[in-house]
């Protein structure tokens, strides 16, 4: 699996700042709306239910939020960079400027969990996250996001 199988270059956004945890969500619902056609408000509920299983910063200033959805034939991904980072009750409490959503299928299981290892992977490399924060043009992040070989899932 590799990230441009599941990131189209719609799907990537650069946002001055929000104001919320609940707003960036809101915004990846839009995003979701406007790259696969999904109810932008579902989108929300299910990021939000996920969310409250625990937060998905996963430090470092990287969040990977994720929810299951019906209606989703596959797993799909979005991704924002904050300009000004967000609060996202991080495990390293750092706040958060680099968002990698992925929606998976209600059913999904391996898939969805290599796709989260996938994305883990490449966001751990720190000259990875380090190009993401120094450039704002969308198709620019997304090269830099699917560039490279398959990072191997388990």
């Amino acid at each position: 699996m590799q990230i441009s199988e599941i990131l189209p270059v719609d799907g990537v956004k650069m946002l001055s700042s929000t104001s919320s945890k609940k707003r960036l969500f809101q915004d990846l619902g839009d995003l979701a709306e406007s790259c696969y056609g999904l109810t932008p408000a579902r989108v929300v509920e299910a990021l939000l239910e996920r969310e409250g299983l625990g937060p998905t910063g996963v430090g470092h200033g990287v969040a990977l939020p994720h929810a299951r959805l019906e209606g989703v034939e596959r797993v799909r991904g979005l991704f924002i960079r904050l300009e000004k980072p967000l609060e996202f009750d991080s495990i390293d409490r750092q706040p958060v400027d680099l968002v990698f959503c992925l929606l998976a299928p209600g059913g999904s299981g391996v898939e969805h969990l290599k796709a989260l290892a996938l994305v883990s992977r490449t966001l751990r490399d720190a000259a990875t996250c380090q190009k993401l924060r120094a450039n704002a043009d969308a198709g620019t992040l997304h090269a830099i996001l699917t560039e490279g070989p398959a990072i191997q899932a388990a």
